[in-house]
């Protein structure tokens, strides 16, 4: 008897030789591996960043001007400002996010040790400072001002100052708090940092943390002296733009009059006040040989 279904039924093509099919290879624990790479990381831009700040002799500036007695033992005072500047520089804007770079082999070879000490360890560093550390701090960053200036032939003589106020919600009782401004949280007590900023290069010039009130008349005198000595002395005219903020009104319940741009000219004899450090803020920016100039 004839099988139909076995001769009429289409027989399937060898898609290859029997020799050619072989099992999955499997990745276990005696699989050979090896790597020849060192020192790989992901924060290779602070090599650049921390070139700049050797060329512009940031660690000679940090140690003449600021005054820190507490005598540290895991690192020396300047290393402690400089891994709060990297880090800085990195994106972190915690010192408790230092611990995921703890061992980083850029950072830790450019600060010269071998693993960075914990949190607390920058807590008690911060903690042991004196107020007078925050004004030594404004004068390194003028100095630094000065001769980035220098080094890049920026050569501005008019500015302009983008002052504003702005508004930072506060809960519980803390010092300083009151309730003022505040569109977005109304009747939520709050501070009003006075923050100062260089329109044309972007720069950070100063800043003060100020209470929930509108600041008056001698607060706004006071902030724009230390903005106007701040600046290089190669500035002459300065124009100025504030929010309402800034403004105080004539009379009691009256809204404050809108923001305006004023201008002033520094005389010759007020560009440098003598109340500032004797510290020389000028250098000379060193080119290695064979390399073309910095920009």
């Amino acid at each position: 008897m004839k099988n139909r279904q076995q001769d009429s039924g289409k027989k399937r093509a060898q898609q290859g030789a029997d020799t050619t099919q072989s099992e999955p290879y499997n990745i276990g624990a005696a699989t050979p591996y090896d790597f020849e790479g060192k020192n790989l990381t992901a924060y290779g831009g602070l090599l650049p960043v921390a070139t700049m700040l050797e060329r512009l002799r940031f660690q000679q500036l940090v140690e003449e001007t600021l005054t820190v007695k507490r005598v540290t033992r895991a690192m020396s005072m300047y290393q402690f400002i400089l891994a709060m500047v990297l880090a800085a520089y990195v994106g972190f804007s915690r010192l408790y996010h230092l611990r995921f770079v703890a061992r980083e082999p850029m950072l830790t070879g450019l600060l010269k040790v071998l693993r960075l000490p914990p949190q607390c360890t920058f807590w008690r560093f911060l903690a042991s400072l004196h107020l007078g550390i925050a004004k030594q701090l404004l004068e390194v960053q003028r100095c630094l001002r000065e001769r980035v200036w220098q080094a890049a032939n920026v050569g501005l003589t008019a500015v302009t100052l983008d002052t504003d106020t702005t508004v930072h919600t506060l809960f519980g009782h803390q010092m300083g708090t009151r309730k003022g401004y505040n569109p977005k949280n109304k009747g939520k007590k709050s501070f009003q940092p006075i923050l100062t900023f260089l329109a044309e290069t972007r720069e950070y010039i100063s800043g003060e943390l100020h209470n929930g009130d509108r600041p008056t008349g001698p607060e706004i005198a006071r902030h724009l002296k230390s903005v106007f000595g701040a600046l290089p002395p190669q500035v002459e005219t300065i124009f100025a733009r504030a929010d309402s903020g800034f403004t105080i009104s004539r009379k009691a319940g009256r809204r404050p009059i809108a923001s305006s741009l004023c201008a002033t000219k520094r005389s010759p004899s007020r560009r440098r006040p003598t109340s500032r450090s004797n510290t020389n803020c000028s250098t000379r920016w060193s080119t290695p040989t064979g390399s073309s100039s910095p920009t």
